[in-house]
């Protein structure tokens, strides 16, 4: 045999749960929300009449109109949808102003073609930074062949001083080898007339 006050619903205060109260509601409170529901459902009822009869009337307005009515009445339509999802609760007594709710729209395929070719391919940061490299490389080779950049200039100015040293050296040997014919020269004439006193 268990021991007593130990099992669920033990002898002491009954199995209420976790030792609160037991609450009734009143007869009087019963029959409130009774009539507070029976209120609603015949507000709901009505409202729902009413709509149909305004889609039924844009249906017979429809059928001779062209294309621009069709879709304003796609338009009206959305609208009743807001106006219906507001009806809810309180909802439409108080105006909410929330960035984050957005109430999804059918969007028609010709208007997400054009949101696809005018939007560019998003890059993401490392992309953006590759190309914006390429970009200043190739400005920098461009200027540098121009010789707009001062290691460019730098460039020119060494590359003149060795033009310089070169002709130097150039004209210097130049002189050096004619300084040698002539002095080859010479010495042929001083050794012919030297032989031809001789003989």
């Amino acid at each position: 045999m268990p021991p007593r006050g130990r099992g669920r619903g033990g002898s002491r205060g009954g199995g209420g749960h976790k030792g609160q109260r037991r609450h009734f509601t009143n007869l009087e409170e019963l029959e409130r929300e009774k009539e507070k529901e029976e209120r609603n459902r015949q507000w709901r009822a009505q409202r729902g009449e009413g709509g149909d009869e305004e889609s039924g009337s844009e249906k017979s307005g429809s059928e001779s109109s062209s294309e621009e009515e069709s879709s304003e009445e796609e338009e009206e339509a959305g609208k009743e949808k807001e106006e219906q999802a507001k009806a809810k609760g309180v909802e439409h007594l108080i105006e909410v102003q929330n960035p984050n709710r957005v109430e999804r729209k059918p969007k028609k395929v010709a208007e997400l073609e054009e949101k696809d070719l005018a939007e560019a391919p998003q890059l993401s940061r490392r992309e953006r930074e590759e190309l914006e490299k390429q970009r200043a490389r190739q400005h920098y080779q461009k200027m540098h062949a121009a010789g707009k950049t001062e290691e460019a200039r730098a460039d020119l100015a060494r590359l003149a001083l060795i033009r310089k040293q070169r002709e130097e050296q150039a004209r210097k040997k130049e002189e050096e080898l004619k300084a040698k014919e002539a002095e080859r020269k010479a010495k042929a004439e001083s050794i012919s007339k030297a032989l031809g006193k001789k003989t």
